[in-house]
């Protein structure tokens, strides 16, 4: 669960770049840090869900499933100790669509479309001001004025372009997406947007970890939410394998950086 938690940090500070904010340290590897052997859950009522199975059994099992999604719906939610974030992506592996937005607080905005080989990206005037610290007030305002909250056309395999579009890139995401938890409790039931979800939590010093997993067919992850730390997060999923959709912005709303 703790790196489910890390996955999204690590990206979100990875975008964080465009805004100069930082972000603090992701904590240890799971990997080495998890307690080996783990905690059991409680013995299973008649009429839990994933009765036959255990806490961590649940968990990995939903990690395993999360990482076949074709397609899939990302929001993210974190509080850092410079500004709060929060991205919004739908996102697809094959048809090479991705829409989205990020939202970086006193940092700025941003919206992208990607189709293909092609990105589309939107800045808002927080956000250009933001990245032409050192320039003069008159470069700055000419930026301002010419691609503020328009459209502006990139290579996806730009080095730049390819920081900006880090949750677009779902296959490299889901890839972190590891089973191998040890410790997740169960926690009784819930439900998330109206989707039935068996809740398992775990303790990492003073940082607390919650994960709701779907009940309805085989261990779907739906969300997993940090507390208690420095950068407190939600991330949630849904409309796993549906459709992406993405349309090349109107000619009158771009602008021709060329």
């Amino acid at each position: 669960m703790r790196r489910v938690a890390r996955t999204a940090a690590a990206a979100v500070c990875t975008l964080s770049v465009l805004t100069l904010a930082a972000c603090g340290s992701e904590g240890g590897d799971t990997a080495t840090d998890a307690k080996k052997g783990g905690a059991s859950s409680a013995a299973p009522t008649k009429d839990e869900p994933f009765a036959d199975m255990s806490g961590p059994e649940v968990v990995n099992a939903a990690l395993k499933n999360i990482r076949k999604a074709t397609s899939l719906h990302l929001a993210v939610d974190m509080k850092t100790t410079d500004t709060p974030m929060k991205a919004d992506f739908s996102t697809s592996i094959g048809s090479g669509k991705c829409t989205g937005t990020m939202d970086m607080g006193a940092g700025g905005s941003m919206a992208i479309i990607k189709i293909g080989e092609t990105v589309y990206m939107k800045l808002d005037e927080t956000m250009l001001r933001a990245q032409s610290k050192g320039e003069s007030e008159a470069d700055t305002q000419a930026a301002v004025d010419m691609v503020a909250d328009h459209w502006m056309a990139e290579k996806a395999s730009d080095p730049d372009t390819k920081d900006m579009i880090e949750f677009c890139e779902l296959e490299s995401l889901l890839k972190e997406f590891e089973d191998g938890d040890t410790e997740a409790k169960k926690a009784g039931t819930t439900t998330l947007d109206g989707t039935p979800a068996l809740r398992l939590t775990e303790k990492d010093g003073k940082e607390s970890y919650t994960i709701l997993v779907s009940t309805e067919g085989d261990p779907q992850l739906l969300q997993v939410s940090s507390t208690g730390g420095d950068e407190p997060m939600t991330m949630t999923f849904s409309d796993i394998d549906k459709p992406v959709v993405a349309e090349k912005p109107a000619a009158k709303d771009m602008v021709d950086l060329g």
